[in-house]
Formats: C-alpha cells, structure tokens, sequence
C-alpha cells in the first residue's frame, strides 16, 4: 500500500522536484503554485474524488469547522465508501432488516455524532505544513480533544503523530521522497520501543502516507491520504 502513488496535477511537479530536498519542502515558486485562490471547503468540492467526503462534512455541519485555521487529512471517496458499505452490512444484520443488504443506506443514514467525531480525528490546530513536519515526528490532538485511555487499558490512550517517512522509490528521478505520514498512536509510539514485536495487535500504530501534500487554501492547509485509506482506519466487514 505504500508505494501506491497517485498523485494529484496540482502538485506533482513541485512535490517531486522538492521532497529530494534534505531541508524538506521549500517552495521556489518556479515549478507548481502549492496555493489554490479558495477555502478548503471549496477546494473539496470542486474536486470529484472528494464527493463523499463533502456530503459528509455537510451531514455533520463541519463546514465552518473545515474552513477555520486548521490542517486537514482528507480521505478521498476510495476511503469513504467502504466504510459506508461496512456500515451497512452491520445494519443489514439486524432483525428490522434480516440479513438482506437490498435497502437503502448511505452517508445520509450515519449518526452526525458518529461523522463528526470521526472526521475531527483528521483535523489539527493551525497550519501544519511540510516546513513543520520532520522525520523524527511529533505526537498531537486532533480537534476531537484529548483521547484518555480506556478503563483498565492503560495503554489505550490516543494521539496523532505527523511526520516524514523517506522512500527511495524514486532513485532514478530523485534522491529520495518525504512522505507526509498520518500516524494513529495507541499508547506509545511503536517506533520508540525497544522490540516492537512485542506490541499487541490493539495497541499497535496505523499509518497512512499521503498522495499529495502541502495544498494551501484561503483558510488552511490540505493533505491527502491515500487512496488505500479506509475512512477512521475501519476494518469491519462489508459483507463480500
């Protein structure tokens, strides 16, 4: 999954020709433009792979939310339509539906809390942009808040690490590649243990690359995850 690259037009050229940079993304100005003239809200929409993601926004009355000064992860409708489908399937199992999935289900049938919730999970303070992001990697809350640990988990707490992952998948191009990571860090952060083979599965980290990175609107900066991503890293079934 990670060296899936789909990289949008808008930011193809200077993503390449800057991330071989050891200092990381510095924009020159003489390649590609990182600055598109609207907010992020509006950026999403007139993008079709953010289809989903928008009618989600909308459901949960985040679009205020979405255009304040914030970072913001997208997931693309690659990501948001499985989820939807595992969300069915786990609808289709109830007595008022009787395993049969031929009904009508979709964004519009989640719980706002549910949407809200998750989609806060990919939103930060402020504008983190590749200036700001290192290989070392720093932990956050997202706009949902502080995640406190489970009871009689403790080492079930909840941040978010933004950081680099450097590739060499371009070696013939470019010396190398920084990837914008998006990292869900359950306890303490994997790549700090001694022997992470000794995590449990619960309590190990998820990642995600982003296939592009560093779009700045009006109101804030955009990353987008790739296409792999499953919407709040769900894995619930989706029936097939």
């Amino acid at each position: 999954m990670r060296k899936y690259i789909s990289i949008l037009c808008i930011c193809f050229a200077a993503f390449l020709i800057a991330s071989c940079k050891k200092d990381g993304y510095k924009n020159d100005g003489g390649v590609s433009d990182p600055h598109v003239n609207m907010t992020t809200y509006d950026f999403l929409k007139s993008k079709p792979q953010f289809d989903s993601l928008v009618r989600m926004i909308d459901r949960a009355g985040l679009k205020d939310v979405v255009n304040s000064n914030i970072t913001f992860f997208a997931t693309t409708n690659y990501g948001i339509v499985p989820y939807v489908a595992a969300k069915k399937f786990i609808e289709s199992q109830t007595p008022e539906h009787g395993n049969n999935e031929n009904f009508d289900f979709g964004i519009k049938d989640l719980p706002v809390k549910e949407i809200s919730d998750s989609l806060k999970t990919y939103m930060f303070a402020g504008k983190i942009n590749r200036d700001q992001i290192t290989l070392t990697g720093k932990l956050y809350d997202s706009l949902l808040g502080p995640i406190p640990a489970k009871p009689g988990q403790p080492n079930s707490a909840v941040k978010y690490e933004i950081k680099f992952r450097r590739a060499f998948d371009y070696s013939s191009y470019v010396d190398h590649v920084d990837y914008v990571d998006y990292i869900r860090v359950t306890g303490s952060r994997d790549d700090q243990q001694l022997d992470p083979s000794t995590i449990p599965d619960a309590e190990k980290d998820l990642a995600v690359d982003c296939q592009t990175s560093g779009i700045i609107t009006t109101t804030g900066i955009v990353h987008v995850l790739d296409g792999h991503h499953r919407l709040f890293f769900n894995a619930q079934s989706t029936g097939n």
